[in-house]
């Protein structure tokens, strides 16, 4: 009978390696956007927060 324990626990250390990769690349991508030169066209635009729910 397979050891379903063990199975379920090396899928999730897969799972969580993946995760890791993932949000790593994420992270470098970023900061290698956010170091670049800014792109002509682009505008930054404040959105006002409402204090609460309007009726």
């Amino acid at each position: 009978m397979p050891d379903y324990k063990k199975m379920y626990f090396q899928l999730a250390a897969k799972v969580a390696d993946a995760m890791d990769i993932l949000s790593k690349a994420q992270q470098e991508g970023e900061a290698e956007f956010m170091a670049g030169e800014p792109s002509p066209g682009i505008k930054v635009i404040a959105i006002k927060e409402e204090d609460g729910p309007s009726e």
